[in-house]
């Protein structure tokens, strides 16, 4: 089946919130429907052992590691119709030109990624993606200090919250960040 309009489409949300599940629900469902998709994901994440995107609830789908956006246009069949993207947020700066030339040639792009980083602030990458896509998805988890909708992602060292001026990216999951709500993230900036 052939796209006749490239598209891009961003999921983002805090850690937990399900994007990278609804990352899958939609290349799944381009499947079904005769797509021919490609996945791919940065190689910065070492969470799960392969070549797999896996969400937190376990469910994953194929995808190939790659070191940069430029991997990822050099690595596109040309019978593909549909490429996701996800951990959007760990890839240089080159991802935003590879994305518009793939939706311009005709592909559908999904990509998954947080929006905010640890800090509280935009997340590398994301705000120019999320601004030149067609559709945008932010998905919410759950505090795990209130039990309220969850929009941030609260890095922990040792239990205690990380500090500001610590490194950004810092590949992990439930053992190093938790979901929190505005009121209950806090980044400590001494």
């Amino acid at each position: 089946m052939i796209h006749h309009g490239g598209r891009v489409e961003v999921i983002c949300g805090s850690m937990f919130s399900g994007k990278t599940e609804e990352l899958i629900r939609r290349l799944r469902r381009a499947r079904i429907a005769r797509q021919k998709v490609q996945v791919f994901k940065p190689e910065i994440d070492t969470r799960h052992i392969g070549q797999k995107v896996v969400s937190h609830a376990g469910q994953d789908l194929d995808a190939m590691p790659v070191a940069s956006a430029a991997d990822i246009l050099a690595s596109v069949d040309g019978d593909t119709t549909v490429v996701g993207i996800d951990e959007a947020q760990f890839f240089d700066p080159a991802l935003v030109a590879v994305v518009d030339e793939l939706a311009d040639r005709g592909l559908r792009v999904i990509l998954a990624g947080l929006d905010l980083d640890f800090r509280g602030e935009p997340f590398g990458i994301m705000p120019a993606l999320m601004a030149r896509a067609e559709d945008v998805l932010k998905l919410h988890a759950i505090c795990a200090v209130c039990g309220e909708e969850a929009c941030r992602t609260q890095r922990l060292v040792n239990g205690s919250p990380a500090h500001y001026h610590d490194p950004i990216i810092m590949v992990g999951a439930e053992e190093v960040y938790e979901a929190r709500c505005r009121q209950h993230h806090a980044v400590p900036r001494d």
